[in-house]
This record gives structure tokens, C-alpha cells and sequence, in this order.
């Protein structure tokens, strides 16, 4: 298993995985939007997106970030937005991997840390994180507006 930056090359199979993440998060399918949205990411460099590949050049998961800043550390901050492994490969340790590789991101741009969040009932992930080095904020509220 190897984990690297995606590429425009990797959209129609990026685009299925990001698929199959959305709906996980209740969201309708919509596989040729996702190809759509992930290819103007990765134009835009708006965002990084590393992908976990199988020697036989199957993606099995990915990991998004994107940047934000700390006004307070005044430095960059990443947001882990998306993560998400087939489930062929689960128990394998890829979503270590992408994890690790997110990590190598903060350090590869002089970041304070990484940001993430995850619905309560997202069991695998509350699991996950944790055991990834992540702590759980339980003195802040988290707020948000619009859809």
C-alpha cells in the first residue's frame, strides 16, 4: 500500500470513494458531481487529497485537508475534512496511513496541528482518532449556520 498526492488521473476513482463517503454522511449519490468537485480541488489547489493505493493500482481511501489559519499562533492550520477507506480494506491499518501522511502535511508546511470532526454516532472514527494521537475537545461548543 502506498499513500501519495492525488492527481487529475485518479478522478474517476476518487470520484466513487468520495461518492461512498457522502453517503455515508446521508447524502444522495452523485458520482459524476464528485468527479467534478474533486477535479476542481485539485486544479485549484485548494485543498490536498492523498490517496492509499494497492499495488494493483486500486485506490482504497483517501484523506482531504484544507487549509485554514490560526490567528492566535498566527501560522496555517489544517482541517482533516474527509476521510474515508473502502471497506474491502478496512482493518488493514489505511486509515493510519492517510492519517500519518496528513500529519507529514502539517509538518511539511510549518502548521500548528490538524482539526477534525466526526458525528457521535461515527463509531469507527471515534475510535480511530483517539488512537491516532487525536484529543477530544470537551470544553469548546462547536456552532454553525446555513445548510
Amino acid at each position: 500500500m502506498t499513500v501519495r498526492k492525488s492527481t487529475l488521473e485518479d478522478i474517476a476513482q476518487l470520484a466513487v470513494l468520495f461518492d461512498r463517503y457522502r453517503v455515508f454522511y446521508n447524502k444522495e449519490s452523485d458520482v459524476e458531481n464528485a468527479a467534478i468537485f474533486l477535479s476542481e480541488r485539485i486544479e485549484s489547489r485548494d485543498s490536498e487529497i492523498f490517496v492509499a493505493e494497492a499495488e494493483d493500482g486500486v485506490l482504497a481511501g483517501f484523506v482531504q485537508l484544507y487549509p485554514l489559519f490560526s490567528s492566535t499562533r498566527m501560522k496555517r492550520l489544517w482541517l482533516l475534512n474527509d476521510l474515508y477507506v473502502d471497506p474491502r480494506y478496512r482493518g488493514k491499518h489505511v486509515s493510519v496511513m492517510l492519517i500519518d501522511r496528513a500529519k507529514q502535511l502539517v509538518k511539511e508546511t510549518n502548521a500548528v496541528g490538524l482539526i477534525l470532526e466526526t458525528t457521535k454516532s461515527n463509531v469507527v472514527g471515534n475510535t480511530l482518532y483517539p488512537r491516532t494521537g487525536f484529543t477530544l475537545d470537551e470544553e469548546h461548543n462547536y456552532y454553525s449556520w446555513g445548510e
